[in-house]
């Protein structure tokens, strides 16, 4: 690792940016899809990673911080979903109406807590979020969820694209295996983040 860390660095990589002063805690699609063993999106994985974003939102909330959560709807027939939709048929999990698209019963938003539903990978792409966060004055993200290679990385991805650093939490992410968990989380953290554990968004959280 360390020799590819170099190499990532002597070719320009790596830099850092820092937290800004309004952070808010991004909760991407955690949803009973991951965690039902019954349904194909189900890995051991993904409960950790629960468990991780359970305790942020309890420290966000604590603090002070906004948190937001995505989930997936689709119409029948997942016309909505257009070829993310062709593409994924495990993407049948979230039709309109399906329990599979609920959140867990430990981790429910609150009254006043944001709902962002998408059908796309990020949580930005042809939702009301960016605008969202800019109007709460907002300016970085902790995120969170499922799946490290999809939906948080294309979220972390048109976060710094759209202006709010993120801070891609890695014990609060999960995915099927462990190769495409590490492997998108060091070229988020070479390219697009930062990359850090629970330990530090709760100090961060708790500034």
């Amino acid at each position: 690792m360390s020799e590819l860390l170099n190499d990532y660095k002597s070719g320009g990589f790596g830099g850092s940016i820092a937290l800004g002063k309004r952070p808010a805690l991004l909760l991407v699609d955690v949803v009973m899809a991951y965690l039902d063993p019954d349904c194909p999106l189900y890995s051991p994985r993904f409960e950790e990673a629960a468990a991780s974003c359970d305790r942020l939102a309890s420290a966000a909330r604590a603090n002070g911080i906004p948190v937001i959560f995505t989930n997936v709807v689709y119409r029948a027939g997942g016309l909505d979903g257009g070829l993310f939709y062709r593409k994924v048929p495990a993407l049948q999990s979230f039709l309109e109406g399906s329990p599979l698209g609920a959140f867990p019963p430990y981790l429910q938003p609150l009254a006043d807590e944001v709902i962002v539903t998408k059908q796309y990978a990020s949580a930005f792409f042809g939702t009301s979020l960016a605008a969202t966060l800019t109007a709460m004055g907002v300016d970085s993200l902790f995120i969170t969820g499922f799946s490290t290679s999809g939906c948080v990385r294309a979220s972390a991805l048109d976060a710094m694209q759209h202006g709010f650093v993120p801070m891609v939490v890695a014990d609060a992410c999960g995915d099927r295996d462990e190769r495409p968990h590490e492997s998108n989380l060091f070229d988020l953290s070479q390219k697009y983040a930062e990359v850090v554990s629970e330990a530090e968004a709760l100090a961060h959280m708790a500034d």
